[in-house]
């Protein structure tokens, strides 16, 4: 359990950290390239055996790893652009109601079982993300309002599935830490030739307030997949009751920091969306 309440804590803080590069103005892809490296370098220094390149090169998981690392790019950069435009509370409600991506691929690839409560809960969840999304109709606030969340909704289901499935079937508990780093380290390759081609573009400066931000925002983000993956190997749980206390949690917690810190502004109608995503996830998990 103390698993899970560190990737809770771990995952909250994300959202915290991509709202605040806004407010200080920091260069978002930037600031991720250097957070991949520098969560890089913590896995492998919490690896406790020799690193071996080539038989990283040649693990079964290592293509699943490269997949990964680039869904871990785009989703970040809509992630932070989400919490920037739409708010702490719709990020947070977008990415985490993704599980239901993870319970329909349990369905699907592993038979697990699907019945009326199941499915309602499913169809709640898309209207709570809907709802919790929307803003003033506007065309310009349509796009804002639900083109990023709705990206964000379906990049993190299927990267949770992803590490779900590899996780359960490539990776061994002592494997977790140099995962991760592999990851990481992919994502940073990727994200590094991205920002090496902008700047024969156009120029841009490398400020020291983007490596400090960006080295803080990689230890939290290392840590939020570490523990989750750590809580997803302990089998106390089951993962679909795991993914679910996890989502809620950081659901409510991300609102309500969202409201103390930033004085956000939510809707009668974004509060009944964050209501719904709470029921449709216990529907889900308890059908």
């Amino acid at each position: 359990m103390i698993y899970l309440l560190l990737s809770i804590t771990a995952s909250t803080l994300l959202f915290i950290i991509f709202k605040l590069l806004d407010r200080f103005k920091i260069n978002i892809l930037q600031a991720i390239v250097v957070n991949y490296f520098v969560a890089c370098l913590f896995g492998i220094w919490s690896y406790d055996e020799p690193l071996n390149v080539s038989e990283i090169l040649e693990s079964k998981w290592v293509f699943g790893a490269i997949g990964l690392a680039v869904l871990f790019i785009a989703v970040f950069n809509v992630m932070a652009l989400t919490a920037q435009r739409n708010g702490i509370s719709v990020v947070s409600v977008a990415s985490k109601m993704s599980v239901i991506i993870p319970v329909i691929f349990g369905v699907y690839a592993y038979n697990e079982s699907v019945g009326a409560q199941k499915i309602i809960g499913i169809i709640l969840a898309l209207i709570a993300v809907y709802l919790t999304s929307v803003r003033p109709k506007t065309t310009s606030n349509f796009n804002k309002g639900l083109l990023l969340p709705i990206l964000l909704f379906f990049g993190s289901g299927i990267i949770d599935t992803s590490i779900k499935y590899i996780e359960t079937t490539y990776i061994s508990e002592n494997g977790i830490p140099i995962f991760s780093a592999t990851i990481f380290a992919f994502a940073f390759i990727i994200g590094s030739i991205i920002l090496i081609y902008r700047s024969f573009k156009k120029p841009d400066k490398f400020p020291i307030r983007t490596i400090v931000a960006g080295s803080i925002l990689g230890i939290v983000n290392y840590f939020s997949i570490y523990y989750l993956l750590k809580a997803l190997n302990n089998e106390s749980l089951e993962s679909s009751t795991l993914f679910t206390i996890n989502n809620v949690a950081i659901v409510m917690v991300s609102t309500l920091l969202g409201l103390m810190i930033f004085r956000e502004s939510i809707s009668k109608t974004n509060w009944l969306g964050i209501g719904l995503a709470i029921v449709s996830i216990v529907l889900v998990t308890f059908s």
